[in-house]
């Protein structure tokens, strides 16, 4: 048995993997990108075994050969994926159904209004600290009980995206206990065990995977998995969990006060805390280290709407891209270059695909406020940009309101690669923003956790030898005062704009 690591993780429209050595060096890495379906306005899905577990396959074995190695070569491998899905399974975990996906799904409305109603607002704040939301998979379960109920019937488990990678790995069917009482709540207890009495109004017991520790090893590879995966039937499979909780441990969120921007298709903020931050406008929990809680927090769109402008407003760039190989995204880059703090004025709001936090509004709808004649699409861009901005500067506001001290930003994801971007993002929260050396993001998590379970560290806190700077991307005050009176308006537009999105 060898002394290697793999991560795998499988984002809303890519995924990655790669291996690490002992010493935690990038041995291999590779890409798979795939779809996410959006079959009507609010559902958005992926085709499980295609996606999930085909691409699972295929990093597996290219990063094998990549990294010249056999599959006896690897001790453990960790899989992540994103947060909060719902996927039905039967007992030889073939999905009954597309996955319907995380917070960005909001077709559970109906549901969420009934949970609401059957349990009451103060139960609600008991068992789900906040209102109950689109990330909620309770209310996904629900849906699918109430409008699928074949399917329903035939359920032996409801899974997310990891806990459906494991059981296709080792035919054990887990899921992490801090995604699981974040995610599922009111299913799991403090205790990590389920709480039978309140799956009633939803669903069986029975029908819901154990919790175990982010770092419990499940169990091994299987010689069925082991034939389509290229691994050994000897390599350890632990928990995973959800994509920005192994992001997070990747940039060194591994203590209270580190704060993680996860900017890759939506945008994802984890901090972890020394109390449990109880809020309506985000969502606060246990988290995955010991003894620490988190807040999680997120915005709809990020590289979605950086995709939705390139496709939609600058479909010339993708032109130029296919002709001489130049980036789209490059191109906007440059195209915004000359235009100042603040878009002259213009302020968009994201929420191209609804809201989650701190609105928690999927009938919220995109603005773009203060149009006039002399805007060009290069203003549009930035404002769009900015918008992200905005929100987390509101996201940061909220945590300062509940005593959260901050003591680093970290910046992860595929918008680190856009350079004015994070400036944009600096400027407007007024705070540095550190880039770790290695950003690939998720699947590094996955590795050093997969290390961790095998015991070359001794707990998460050192993790931290692992994870080295890279650079620091420094506020300019000058157009953080621009910025500052331009959050005023953006903070207001929602309020202002809200019963109309909702007429709409």
């Amino acid at each position: 048995m060898g002394a290697y690591y793999m991560g795998i993780d499988i984002g809303s429209f890519e995924s990655k993997g790669l291996v690490i050595d002992g010493d935690c060096a990038i041995v291999a890495t590779h890409v798979v990108k795939h779809e996410m379906e959006n079959p009507k306005p609010g559902y958005f899905e992926h085709d499980a075994e295609k996606v999930w577990w085909g691409d699972f396959c295929k990093l597996s074995r290219a990063l094998l050969q990549k990294a010249g190695l056999a599959g006896q070569d690897i001790a453990c491998v960790c899989p992540s994926t994103l947060g909060s899905d719902c996927l039905p399974v039967d007992e030889d975990c073939n999905p009954l159904r597309k996955a319907i996906l995380y917070g960005i799904d909001s077709r559970s409305q109906r549901e969420i209004e009934y949970l609401t109603g059957y349990y009451g607002q103060k139960r609600v704040k008991q068992l789900f600290g906040r209102p109950i939301c689109t990330g909620d998979v309770a209310a996904k379960i629900l849906w699918i009980k109430n409008n699928e109920p074949q399917i329903f019937a035939r359920t032996y488990k409801f899974l997310t995206g990891a806990s459906y990678l494991v059981a296709k790995l080792t035919g054990e069917y887990v899921v992490d206990q801090f995604l699981g009482r974040a995610s599922f709540r009111p299913f799991y207890s403090e205790d990590q065990t389920i709480n039978e009495d309140l799956c009633a109004p939803i669903c069986r017991p029975d029908q819901l995977a154990w919790p175990k520790l982010v770092t419990d090893i499940v169990g091994h590879v299987t010689p069925k998995a082991a034939a389509e995966t290229g691994l050994a039937e000897s390599t350890a499979v632990i928990t995973g969990t959800g994509d920005s909780t192994a992001e997070a441990i990747s940039t060194g969120v591994l203590k209270a006060g580190d704060l993680m921007l996860q900017i890759g298709s939506t945008l994802f903020l984890y901090c972890c805390t020394d109390h449990l931050v109880e809020d309506d406008r985000v969502r606060g929990n246990n988290f995955t280290i010991p003894g620490t809680y988190s807040v999680a927090a997120g915005t709809n769109a990020a590289g979605t709407l950086t995709h939705w402008y390139r496709d939609v407003i600058y479909p010339d760039t993708l032109v130029r891209e296919s002709e001489s190989g130049v980036n789209a995204f490059d191109v906007m880059a440059e195209d915004i270059q000359g235009i100042p703090a603040g878009s002259d004025g213009l302020v968009t709001l994201p929420y191209l695909a609804g809201e989650r936090t701190p609105i928690n509004d999927p009938e919220a709808k995109g603005v773009i406020f203060g149009i006039k004649i002399s805007h060009t699409r290069a203003h549009l861009y930035k404002s769009a940009l900015e918008s992200v901005g905005y929100s987390i500067g509101q996201h940061i506001d909220i945590l300062r309101e509940r005593q959260v001290k901050i003591n680093k930003v970290m910046v992860v994801g595929g918008g680190t690669k856009n350079a004015a971007w994070m400036q944009m993002i600096a400027d407007i929260i007024d705070m540095p923003l550190q880039v770790a050396k290695i950003t690939v993001g998720a699947s590094y998590g996955d590795a050093l956790m997969a290390a961790l379970a095998m015991g070359r560290f001794r707990d998460f806190s050192e993790l931290e030898q692992a994870i080295h700077l890279e650079n620091t991307i420094w506020p300019n005050q000058e157009n953080h005062e621009i910025y500052k009176k331009l959050r005023t308006v953006y903070d207001r537009l929602y309020l202002a704009t809200k019963d109309l999105m909702h007429e709409l």
